[in-house]
């Protein structure tokens, strides 16, 4: 902070350190849409990589989601910054029809799938963005207002796989003053999307209502800090559950076999080991997060299951695509669901 109060610019010594995971890879790309948190990742990273032997190879991606009118003109003033840093860019266009409802996640969708494409055509091994710690308090609080469980209440992550490559956020601890900060001190000029405060939108009505729940105790650090105590909750809840998965499922020709011990399990584990093992009798794995809908039908037949344990009944269900029977015993066949024939029966 400096002594007007005024957030500080990223130094260079802070920025090597918190880029330095990029060197891992031969070439990466920056998600850059022109807003002050991904301006700031594009000279940040330009100037590390002019200070750093061996640095990566830099490219800068601009994905122009067609939405608003003035957004062509945006992505080309993205590519005349980055031209200034020496920086190759490329406007990626979301293309087709748009949809009337749900178009801010069609349009992450959309934008990740589009950076990808590009990645693997310019041979880097990592897409980078700038989302940042005020970002990443609205996703934790987002999930909390979706009942998600820890995994989603961790937030997001530093890094996560994506299309075969690596999702980088190294900016994620950084509060959004400061790379605001940095984007000034450096006389560039960020884009300001009016969508980012549109009422529209439920992340525009939650930075809406933000500063109240910050009065009541509900602020920035409190947010960020359950997102790492979630974090550290699910580290150890998947180790539990990756040893429960060790020792009481038997993979099998046509799925796979819980040992009665499942119904012994605490809840929580035994939930993940369901979705994990359902996953596994489809000859795949349930990957990320199971969303709310999906994680109260698992908690539900998982509590089924070891209530028919408990009074040795045998049980059958469906769920997730899977055949799931719980014999009197204790023990649970899962297998793949048949396809369901379609059309009028005959006769």
């Amino acid at each position: 902070m400096t002594a007007d109060g005024a957030a500080d610019p990223v130094g260079e010594d802070e920025a090597a350190g918190l880029l330095a995971p990029l060197s891992a890879f031969p070439a990466v790309v920056l998600a850059v849409s022109g807003g002050p948190d991904s301006l700031a990742l594009m000279h940040l990273t330009a100037r590390w990589v002019r200070a750093t032997p061996h640095a990566p190879r830099l490219s800068v991606a601009t994905v122009d989601h067609a939405l608003r009118a003035e957004s062509a003109a945006e992505a080309a003033a993205v590519g005349l910054a980055a031209s200034s840093l020496g920086l190759p860019h490329a406007v990626l266009v979301w293309t087709g029809p748009k949809p009337a409802t749900g178009v801010q996640r069609a349009a992450r969708e959309a934008r990740y799938a589009l950076l990808a494409a590009h990645a693997h055509t310019t041979g880097a091994g990592a897409i980078v963005t700038g989302h940042q710690a005020d970002d990443q308090a609205e996703t934790v609080l987002m999930r909390l207002l979706a009942g998600s469980g820890p995994a989603g209440l961790a937030g997001m992550r530093p890094a996560r796989p994506l299309g075969g490559l690596l999702l980088l956020r190294p900016l994620l601890g950084l509060p959004k003053a400061r790379l605001v900060a940095t984007v000034a001190a450096a006389g560039l000029v960020p884009v300001d999307d009016p969508g980012n405060a549109s009422l529209r939108f439920a992340r525009g009505r939650l930075r809406r209502l933000m500063p109240m729940l910050a009065a009541e105790g509900l602020d920035r650090d409190r947010l960020l800090r359950l997102a790492q105590r979630a974090a550290r909750a699910e580290a150890g809840l998947v180790a539990a559950a990756d040893d429960a998965f060790g020792r009481l499922v038997r993979q099998q020709e046509d799925g796979v076999v819980l040992a009665p011990g499942f119904a012994a399990l605490p809840e929580e584990i035994a939930v993940r080991l369901l979705l994990r093992a359902c996953g596994a009798a489809q000859a795949g794995t349930v990957k990320g997060r199971a969303g709310p809908t999906r994680l109260m039908r698992a908690e539900r037949l998982t509590a089924a299951l070891q209530a028919a344990h408990h009074d040795r009944q045998a049980l059958v269900r469906t769920f997730a695509g899977c055949r799931v029977a719980g014999d009197c015993h204790g023990l649970v066949t899962i297998t793949a669901e048949r396809p369901r024939r379609r059309g009028r029966r005959q006769g």
